[in-house]
């Protein structure tokens, strides 16, 4: 067991594994009765997103490491890091984790941009590139911002339409550019039911938005989303669906090479979760590319 593969395993997981349920809910967030303390508040919360825990009496916070040395301790037992690592190996063993694509570029995080400023999108040749990928501006402004980006190697900014990710990074879309801003994540978009067990992963934004209008007029979907911001996030995701409890997973990847080999991982991932069924949805917008160039046809517009 390595830092990077604990550091992996959902706070959630580790907590139900010690028979400890959360007393509440909330759209990010699970709350605990603390369990390094007597706490009649479930003031103990867990954030999902970034896989940490957090006392709201003491303001003391970490991850998954620090957490299982506060438990070795608190259980008089060896509470070094090490000593951390092993239990962790001990109660889960090699978790299986979602295989990244084997042929795609991992980019680096790109140092060189930054955001500079952000606000509502205004610029018409923003608002035209999304209507000429039939995206309304009104849909749009729900998930996305304009954003100036500066580039150092260029040394002049460019204005993008910007789509945060759970690091607080950016992909960042024009006609003319698609980049990302640092570092380079996943977004993880929680349904409209709570503790839903349904969960959607989508390649980019394009393809969540274009989904949504197709299958729900715009409206939220009931189950969780994962926009992966590409494929390269691909094993990023592994946490979020991890012992969670989800029943079935819809993917919504590319009608190519790489879209297949993504269906195939995921598939062989989901596998290991008791319960889990996955449903390809790749017929429905077949024989286009992506859902976005389905969508585009279904509006009428040029592919």
């Amino acid at each position: 067991m390595n830092i990077e593969h604990a550091k992996s395993i959902s706070l959630a997981l580790i907590l139900d594994k010690l028979n400890l349920k959360p007393v509440r809910i909330s759209e990010y967030d699970l709350y605990y009765n603390n369990p390094f303390r007597r706490d009649e508040k479930a003031d103990f919360r867990i954030d999902l997103h970034e896989n940490c825990w957090n006392d709201e009496d003491t303001g003391e916070r970490g991850g998954v490491l620090q957490f299982v040395c506060k438990h070795l301790q608190r259980s008089g037992l060896g509470s070094t890091e090490f000593d951390a690592l092993r239990w962790i190996g001990n109660m889960f063993g090699l978790l299986p984790a979602i295989k990244p694509i084997a042929n795609i570029d991992i980019q680096q995080d790109d140092l060189k941009l930054n955001v500079t400023d952000q606000k509502k999108i205004e610029h018409p040749a923003l608002i035209e590139f999304l209507e000429s990928r039939g995206i309304p501006s009104s849909l749009a402004d729900r998930y996305l911002k304009e954003v100036n980006v500066y580039s150092r190697v260029k040394c002049k900014s460019i204005f993008a339409l910007g789509f945060k990710n759970d690091k607080g990074g950016h992909v960042l879309r024009n006609k003319y550019f698609k980049g990302c801003c640092s570092p380079q994540y996943l977004t993880f978009i929680r349904g409209k039911i709570p503790k839903p067990n349904t969960i959607h992963i989508f390649i980019d934004w394009l393809d969540y938005l274009s989904a949504i209008i197709q299958q729900r007029n715009g409206r939220k979907l009931e189950g969780d989303t994962i926009v992966l911001n590409g494929l390269r996030n691909l094993a990023k995701a592994t946490p979020y669906i991890k012992g969670y409890g989800y029943r079935q997973a819809f993917t919504w990847m590319s009608n190519d090479q790489e879209g297949k080999e993504a269906i195939t991982n995921l598939d062989t991932f989901f596998a290991t979760e008791d319960g889990l069924s996955h449903k390809p949805m790749n017929s429905l917008y077949a024989p286009y590319k992506d859902v976005n160039a389905w969508h585009m046809v279904k509006v009428g517009l040029p592919e």
